[in-house]
């Protein structure tokens, strides 16, 4: 299966300050990890730029960075709602059993008797466990437990085999 060459791991919610700072949504754990990367890039117009991180902090609920050559409101302030990512190979490789969210985007959920649900639109956390989000014939909300509802995960074939009632 082919996966993405860019991972997405937040976007630009505002501007912080005069100075060319930026709010970001982040979607990585804990969230002030988005800082870390280096070099970031952000998506503009369908395309990537790549810029380094100068600084970054946690700030209250999210997260606020300066970026090398954002320097006033007004260039912070064109970045808003731009995504943000980086390239695949900047990932830490992940014990055997371990996966990326965006890694599980995208594949076919399949249950034991073999009826496609659908395909992970995307996830979300619930504080309990995380949840799949199934696009199918209708949306469906599977949890991720596994060994108890997520029997198989295939990278390769692009399927999730899950113990699931086709009904729920």
């Amino acid at each position: 299966m082919n996966r993405p060459d860019w991972i997405i791991l937040g976007r630009i919610a505002g501007v912080y300050g005069v100075k060319g700072w930026v709010k970001l949504f982040s979607e990585t754990e804990p969230r002030e990890g988005i800082v870390d990367y280096d070099p970031l890039s952000i998506q503009i117009g369908g395309e990537w730029k790549v810029l380094k991180v100068e600084t970054g902090r946690a700030h209250g609920k999210g997260v606020v960075a300066k970026l090398e050559g954002i320097d006033d409101r007004d260039a912070a302030a064109a970045l808003i709602g731009a995504s943000i990512g980086i390239r695949r190979e900047q990932l830490e490789p992940l014990p055997e059993g371990e996966y990326y969210w965006a890694d599980l985007v995208g594949l076919e959920v399949i249950n034991l008797e073999a009826v496609s649900l659908g395909w992970v639109d995307h996830l979300m956390e619930t504080g309990a466990n995380d949840v799949l989000v199934v696009s199918g014939d209708r949306e469906r909300l599977i949890p991720y437990v596994r060994d108890q509802v997520i029997q198989e995960i295939d990278l390769e074939a692009g399927i999730i085999r899950v113990d699931w009632d086709p009904d729920f």
